[in-house]
C-alpha cells in the first residue's frame, strides 16, 4: 500500500528518504479505524516504529492545509527510556516534519538543562525526552503540557523495567484528559496492562510481531564453548565475519570494560558504551562507529538502547540475555531496513539446555555451529584478499611508474607475497581455542609423545554433575596453571573424573591446584593423585575421612554483578 492517504508534506518527506511503501506497523497505525484512537502497539525492533507514531499523530498536529500552527506550548510529547533512543526519535521526527515547519525540542539527561528550558520557552510543536528530565522541567514550570494533543510512550516496558513508573505517572497526570495516548511496547507484562487501563480509553491493540518471533532478516547462530574460551570465541567470530560494524553485549559495565580493554590490546578498533560513560564519551563513541574509525562496540543492554547503525551486520551475545525478549532487542540492532544481519550467542557448555529451551519457547530458529578455528579464519582471509585484489582499481601514472620500479628489483611473486603479508599484518591474530582438540572420551585414548611416564589424578565430579571434556579440560588448565597440551587422557565416571599429567610436571600441577583452591566457585572441586592408575582405583574404591565433598557444576568465569 503506498502512502497515498497521508498529508502531502509528509508523503514528500517519506519519498525523499526512499520510502516506497509503509512497513506493517506504519500501515497499521494509519488505517481509518486507528485515526484518533488510543493505541497499544507491539512491533519488532527496527520495524519503523518511530516513523509509525510520527504518522499516527499527524491528524492532531497538522491543520487542514497540511501545515503546523505557530509553535507555542507543545502539541505532542514522545517519551523514550534512554538518551540515545530519545535523540534518535528526535532526528526521525525532524526529517519527517521538516517540510511542515515543525519545531522539535529534545530534553534528555546529561545535556544542558538551561539550554533545553530556553528552547521550550521559544515554543515547540513536539517535545522528545527521557522521563527524569521531562519530569524535572514540568516541576520547574518550563514544560507546559496544557495544550498537548498526543503523547507517545516508546518502549514502555523498558521504561517500567528501569524504574520510571513514578515519573511516567506524574507526566501523564499533567496532560489533558482529551489527549491521545500511544503506547509502544514489545511485551505486555502486568505493569503495562495496568498503565494502559489507567491512562487509555478504548485502546486499539495492534501487533505486527508474527508467530515466528525471530526477525526475518536476522540469522541466529549459537556457539558452545568452555567458560575460559569465551573471549577467544569473541575474537575469532569478529575475525571470521569481519563485519563493517559489530556490537557485543555484556551483562555488566565491569565486563564491558574488561572485554573492551582486551579487544583494544588485540588490535581491534573498538569503543565501549555503559552506564559509567558520560554523554560526551557516548557521543564520541557513536561518531567513531558512524565514520568507521571504530568497527566494534561493546555495550550493556541499557546503554545500547536507541542505537541505530546502518552498517551494523553482526551482534554477538557475549553474555547470555536474561530472556527471549532481551535477546530480540539486542539482536534487533542489526537486520534493519531490508539488510541481512547475524546474531551469535556464545553459550557455555553447561548452559546449553537452558538456551535451547529459551529459543524453543520463543520460536527462534537457531543454527548451532562450532567456534571458528584459526584455519577457518585464514581461509576466509584468503577469500577476502583475493576478492579485494581482483577488483578493478583506478591507478595513475605515478602508481604505474612505482610498480615498474618494483618489478625491476623483485619478482611478481615476491611483490604479491609482500602485499599479502602487509594485509595480514593489519589484522588481529586469531586465537587458538582451548576446547578444540580436547582429550579423547574414556576408553579411546591413544599414545601421545611426552606421556610415556604419567601420573593419574582424580576430580570429585563426574557425569552426574554434568562433567564433559569440553569444560573439564579448561578447568584442569586453570586450576593447575598448565596448557591443554600438558593434559593426557580424560576418563569420566558417574561421580568422578580421572586424567593424566606428565610426571615431570605433576608436582608443580598439584601445588598450583592447592593454591587456587577457594579462589572462585571452581575451587570447590577437589583433586588428588590416584596411586596405580584407574585400574587400581576401580579395585580399591575411594575412602573419605568425614563427609563427602560438595559436588557441583563449575560456573562461568565471567562473574555476575549488579546490572546497569
Amino acid at each position: 500500500m503506498p502512502f497515498s492517504n497521508l498529508p502531502t508534506l509528509l508523503a514528500e518527506a517519506l519519498s525523499a528518504r526512499g520510502y516506497a511503501a509503509p512497513t506493517p506497523v506504519q500501515a497499521a497505525v494509519i488505517q481509518p479505524e486507528a485515526e484518533g484512537r488510543d493505541m497499544i502497539v507491539s512491533a519488532q525492533t527496527g520495524s519503523g516504529k518511530t516513523v509509525a507514531f510520527g504518522l499516527a499523530i499527524a491528524p492532531q498536529l497538522l491543520s487542514e492545509n497540511g501545515a503546523l500552527p505557530p509553535a507555542r506550548a507543545p502539541l505532542a510529547l514522545a517519551i523514550a527510556p534512554t538518551r540515545e533512543l530519545a535523540l534518535q526519535v528526535s532526528r526521525e521526527l525532524a526529517w519527517l516534519y521538516e517540510k511542515a515547519g515543525a519545531r522539535i525540542a529534545t530534553c534528555v539527561g546529561g545535556m544542558d538543562a538551561s539550554s533545553e528550558r530556553r528552547a521550550l520557552s521559544r515554543g515547540a510543536h513536539i517535545v522528545v525526552g527521557t522521563p527524569g528530565r521531562l519530569r524535572d522541567h514540568i516541576e520547574r514550570g518550563a514544560l507546559d503540557l496544557s495544550a498537548l494533543k498526543a503523547i507517545i510512550l516508546d518502549e514502555a516496558d523498558e521504561m517500567l523495567d528501569m524504574g520510571f513508573r513514578e515519573d511516567l505517572e506524574q507526566i501523564l497526570d499533567a496532560t489533558p484528559d482529551s489527549r491521545r495516548t500511544l503506547l509502544f511496547s514489545a511485551t505486555m507484562p502486568k505493569p503495562i496492562v495496568a498503565l494502559a487501563k489507567r491512562y487509555q480509553r478504548d485502546a486499539l491493540r495492534i501487533s505486527t510481531v508474527g508467530e515466528d518471533r525471530g526477525h526475518g532478516d536476522i540469522s541466529y547462530q549459537a556457539v558452545t564453548v568452555a567458560p575460559a574460551d569465551i573471549e577467544n570465541a569473541v575474537v575469532n567470530l569478529l575475525r571470521l565475519h569481519e563485519a563493517e560494524s559489530a556490537m557485543l553485549f555484556c551483562a555488566t559495565r565491569d565486563n564491558v570494560r574488561h572485554l573492551h580493554a582486551n579487544l583494544i590490546e588485540r588490535g581491534f578498533a573498538a569503543v565501549a558504551l555503559s552506564g559509567e560513560h558520560s554523554q560526551n564519551e557516548r557521543n564520541a563513541a557513536m561518531q567513531a562507529l558512524r565514520d568507521q574509525r571504530a568497527r566494534v562496540c561493546v555495550a550493556t543492554d541499557v546503554a545500547a538502547r536507541g542505537i541505530d547503525l546502518p552498517t551494523l551486520s553482526l551482534v554477538i551475545h557475549v553474555e547470555l540475555p536474561r530472556d527471549a525478549e532481551t535477546l530480540q532487542h539486542r539482536s534487533g540492532r542489526t537486520g534493519r531496513a531490508g539488510k541481512k544481519g547475524t546474531a551469535v550467542l556464545i553459550v557455555p557448555f553447561q548452559r546449553k539446555r537452558r538456551v535451547e529451551m529459551m529459543l524453543r519457547g520463543a520460536r527462534i530458529a537457531v543454527e548451532w555451529v562450532n567456534a571458528p578455528t584459526v584455519d577457518d579464519i585464514r581461509k576466509a582471509d584468503r577469500t577476502r584478499l583475493m576478492s579485494m585484489l581482483l577488483e578493478d582499481v583506478e591507478v595513475d601514472e605515478d602508481d604505474r611508474a612505482l610498480a615498474a620500479q618494483l618489478l625491476e628489483k623483485k619478482s611478481p611473486e615476491d611483490i604479491a607475497a609482500a602485499l599479502v603479508k602487509t594485509y595480514r599484518a593489519r589484522l588481529p591474530a586469531p586465537e587458538e581455542m582451548l576446547t578444540q582438540g580436547a582429550a579423547q572420551p574414556a576408553g579411546q585414548e591413544h599414545h601421545r609423545a611426552g606421556f610415556d611416564d604419567i601420573v593419574w589424578f582424580r576430580m570429585d565430579i563426574g557425569r552426574r554433575q554434568n562433567a564433559d571434556p569440553r569444560w573439564i579440560l579448561p578447568l584442569i588448565c586453570r586450576r593447575g596453571h598448565i596448557t591443554k597440551n600438558e593434559v593426557g587422557a580424560i576418563r569420566i565416571a558417574p561421580n568422578e573424573t580421572m586424567f593424566q599429567i606428565p610426571r615431570a610436571i605433576a608436582g608443580k600441577f598439584m601445588a598450583s591446584v592447592k593454591r587456587t583452591a577457594g579462589e572462585e566457585a571452581e575451587g570447590g572441586v577437589q583433586f588428588e593423585v590416584v596411586e596405580g592408575g584407574p585400574e587400581q582405583a576401580v579395585r580399591e574404591p575411594r575412602r573419605h575421612n568425614g563427609p563427602a565433598p560438595v559436588r557441583h557444576q563449575p560456573r562461568p568465569t565471567l562473574r555476575k554483578r549488579p546490572r546497569n
